[in-house]
């Protein structure tokens, strides 16, 4: 008995720094977010209890219910873009063909540089009248100032920018599929779309879910590339996300209670679409070929 209370307490001491980094950096601040969404503060002057008021003002405020729709069809944009170009992408680089780390290199440059940098970088790219793209195009094109424009301008470089992180957990999720079940496929005569879309799809579905659910939280929460490339909601409000509202809130009309609950609703949205993807994936993904 004693044996086994000192390798429990054993145990928790070797988790210890991670249960007190959870607790720190995850359970305070959500504490903390909920404290200020019952309170009125612009601040510099003290606080005040307010109860309910600040979820009655922003049920009753259509900004937020504005954003969360421009942030759904960002979402909706984004995703299936930087999925399926990865999965293109992986499928390249699992070819082995001459270069292939080079190019692994260069497809994730754009995720592990800074968002901000990127979206000036794109702000030039895209700009109207010296943009690079416009002189290639041998046109005028307002991408960022035209409201039906500047929503997918803003999710494509998004988009662009995870590519790299996508292709790189397709391509572990490809080299783990045994050569052996596609060399059994090939002597039963099938093709190679068949092998893709009966082998290799199902045996990427766990990469797939992983890819997703990361993919949709931090589609959810992007706001440095889409600021930059389009401050302060963009031209009629048309790429003000939820972040980028919860910022504006916060830092710039300081009602900082109305932006706490804003972040505790955004939570709420994050933790119900990832239980339901979770859910979606559970009864369709194989981990072990066995069974």
């Amino acid at each position: 008995m004693r044996g086994r209370r000192g390798q429990t307490a054993t145990a928790y001491l070797l988790l210890a720094p991670s249960l007190f980094g959870v607790a720190v950096f995850l359970v305070l601040p959500i504490l903390v977010v909920m404290w200020l969404a019952l309170r009125r503060w612009d601040i510099i002057s003290p606080s005040t209890f307010v109860g309910l008021a600040n979820v009655a003002q922003v049920a009753q405020d259509g900004r937020f219910a504005h954003s969360l729709l421009v942030t759904a069809l960002f979402v909706a944009i984004t995703i299936p873009a930087q999925t399926v170009l990865g999965l293109a992408a992986a499928l390249l680089i699992n070819r082995g063909l001459r270069g292939s780390v080079v190019y692994q290199v260069v497809f994730v440059l754009p995720w592990i540089c800074a968002p901000l940098a990127l979206g000036v970088v794109w702000r030039w790219i895209l700009a109207p009248t010296d943009g690079a793209l416009n002189a290639l195009l041998g046109t005028r094109i307002e991408w960022l100032a035209d409201p039906a424009l500047a929503l997918p301008s803003v999710a494509a470089v998004t988009a662009w920018t995870q590519v790299g992180y996508v292709a790189l957990f397709f391509v572990a999720g490809l080299r783990a599929i045994p050569p052996t079940v596609h060399e059994a496929a090939v002597l039963d005569g099938a093709g190679a779309w068949q092998r893709f879309w009966r082998i290799t799809l199902p045996l990427l579905r766990p990469t797939t879910f992983f890819v997703l659910v990361t993919g949709v939280i931090a589609s959810f929460q992007t706001f440095d590339a889409i600021y930059a490339l389009t401050p302060k909601g963009g031209p009629q409000l048309a790429t003000d996300v939820v972040a980028g509202r919860i910022y504006y809130e916060a830092f710039q009309t300081r009602t900082v209670g109305n932006a706490a609950v804003m972040a505790l609703g955004l939570f709420v949205i994050l933790v119900v679409v990832t239980v339901v993807q979770q859910r979606w994936f559970a009864r369709r993904t194989t981990y072990d070929l066995s069974t």
